[in-house]
């Protein structure tokens, strides 16, 4: 039997009910134009829409988590010394401000959870449309647990260092404390990101609001505080090395510092079918959150430059474990340290419960078209939790508390955490805007937040260059060349499975079933002219089971079909 389109099967009154005149939605989930706008891209609203724009806003800077992110990563800035920690922020957020502007074209035009593969899938040519979109929906899923193991990692450090603080450097915890803490807390984040979810969106502003309240009290009382403050020529010129890399190399790997932590901006895509009018939100969201991390941020870098002792040995070799700990030591004493130390280990803390909740929406995304192994176990959604995807959040927490075993191996593997979020989420980042430049220009459709049709492209194509380039730095040994087995970067390694692992599973089995992203509409409650705007989006539905792929017709253009 020939294959039917949807307004050819509608008007076979034996076969199908009649066409209804609307799309059918649940309004305490979302709005009808919300929905309308995720019908768009073949899908159905099973999320509730209860995050506001300036809440979406909210999860991406809780995630990135300023001030603590800076404290976490002082051991790649402080070599290269004020020039590396003040103007290394400073260049890096500019071209990390130029990937969102990239990536907000595309989230404004098509926001769903799973937007990096879902455009990769959209963009790319039908020849890679499948292996690439699988490729980025593992590297970005996997990177964000990689996020989420590095945060915790890093708020296991904090938390033992007030510990050591307070025994005045006399105790220095083992691999396996390390690990035990960061169990607890991937537990933690787990519970909370289940149980709290109706009220996941308001707790998104109390985030922000802990985060600038640690921002403005660390650029008061450490200015306060220091016995001594550096010049404005020791800030914003003293160049130091201590690497062994040339100190122009020295400089550039300054900036894993910001790359890292304003890394969570695609967190506001994750969450777009959580959000009200996310053509807008979404965009707001990554904007605003890596604007306000360029800007604070700098003065966070500044203020750290003319407050921290001169002896950058004396910070890196600290026995407190962590050169933030040692520079409020250093300027506000052994009370004062343990203070602000407990209240940057407060704000990394909710950083990890944020990027759980963002992990989570990917995973559920993946497993919705049928990407990830026992996808039909992580597909439902638990309405009796609010509408979330309660198992993909318990396997996240999951799996990062079996990568976290790396903490037990030594600590330039636990560094490798760090380094597979930043080289995971890039290559995610970074293939659908590829896609759409190089096949799918002419496929794109701005949505009401867009660059404008000059100076999209060559954004693009900067914001490109740059995420190749932090790839590649981000598995670069930073003490330098001829690294021995403790410090060696292995984010080559770990990235490598990865990717690798990825393709390889593609290749041998899912190339086999694979085909994309899937309609979970039910096309009998679209009107002709949603029927339509799915047709020009590609799609089409395969078998009677209501699977659905997007995919090219015979002809070659992309159609919706549905198979009797």
């Amino acid at each position: 039997m020939s294959p039917k389109s949807p307004s050819e099967t509608a008007g076979d009154s034996e076969s199908q009910p009649e066409r209804r005149t609307s799309l059918l939605v649940d309004p305490t989930l979302a709005s009808e134009e919300d929905a309308a706008v995720l019908a768009k891209m073949g899908y159905k609203q099973e999320l509730r829409r209860n995050f506001s724009m300036i809440e979406v806003f909210g999860i991406a800077f809780a995630i990135m988590g300023l001030l603590p992110s800076i404290a976490s990563t002082l051991s790649y800035s402080i070599p290269a010394g004020p020039v590396g920690l003040v103007w290394g922020w400073f260049l890096a957020s500019a071209c990390i401000f130029v990937v969102g502007l990239a990536m907000a074209d595309l989230g404004s035009s098509m926001p769903t959870s799973g937007g990096l593969y879902y455009w990769t899938h959209y963009y790319a040519s039908p020849k890679w449309r499948n292996p690439l979109s699988f490729l980025v929906g593992y590297s970005n899923t996997l990177g964000l647990v990689g996020g989420l193991c590095s945060i915790d990692y890093g708020f296991s450090l904090m938390f033992l260092s007030i510990i050591v603080i307070s025994r005045d450097g006399n105790w220095s915890p083992s691999n396996g404390v390390i690990y035990a803490t960061f169990l607890a807390t991937v537990a933690c984040h787990g519970l909370i990101a289940s149980t709290m979810a109706r009220i996941m969106g308001k707790m998104q502003t109390v985030f922000v609001a802990m985060n600038f309240i640690l921002i403005f009290a660390t650029i008061i009382a450490l200015p306060i505080g220091a016995n001594h403050r550096n010049s404005a020529s020791y800030i914003f010129t003293h160049v130091e090395n201590l690497t062994t890399w040339p100190t122009g190399w020295g400089f550039m790997l300054a900036w894993l510092s910001p790359i890292w932590t304003i890394g969570g901006f695609d967190s506001a895509v994750h969450i777009s079918e959580e959000a009200a009018n996310a053509t807008r939100a979404v965009p707001f969201g990554i904007l605003f959150s890596i604007g306000s991390c360029w800007l604070f941020g700098w003065i966070c870098c500044i203020v750290i430059a003319a407050c921290m002792s001169q002896d950058l040995d004396h910070l890196l070799s600290s026995p407190f474990g962590q050169p933030m700990a040692q520079i409020y030591y250093d300027a506000l004493g052994k009370n004062g340290a343990m203070g602000f130390m407990a209240l940057l280990m407060i704000v990394q803390f909710l950083m990890g419960i944020s990027i759980l909740v963002a992990a989570s929406r990917q995973s559920w995304a993946f497993s919705r078209d049928g990407a990830l192994p026992f996808s039909k176990f992580f597909r439902p959604i638990s309405k009796r939790f609010g509408y979330i995807p309660l198992r993909t959040t318990i396997g996240c927490a999951v799996l990062a508390a079996v990568l976290g075993l790396l903490c037990l191996i030594a600590p330039a593997a636990a560094s490798a955490l760090f380094s597979l979020a930043v080289a995971g989420n890039n290559l995610a980042w970074g293939t659908p805007i590829f896609c759409r430049l190089v096949w799918g220009q002419k496929k794109f459709s701005p949505g009401p937040i867009y660059t404008g049709k000059r100076a999209s492209t060559p954004i693009a194509w900067a914001a490109i260059v740059f995420l190749i380039f932090g790839i590649l730095l981000s598995m670069f040994p930073v003490g330098g060349p001829n690294p021995d087995a403790e410090s060696m970067n292995y984010t080559c390694v770990i990235n490598s499975a990865v990717w690798g692992g990825a393709l390889l599973y593609y290749f041998i089995d899912a190339r086999k079933w694979f085909r994309g992203p899937q309609i979970t509409l039910d096309l009998n409650q679209l009107t002709e002219e949603q029927a339509a705007a799915l047709r020009a989006e590609g799609l089409k539905e395969e078998g009677a089971n209501g699977t659905a792929v997007l995919g090219s017709g015979v002809d070659g253009r992309d159609s919706v079909e549905q198979k009797s």
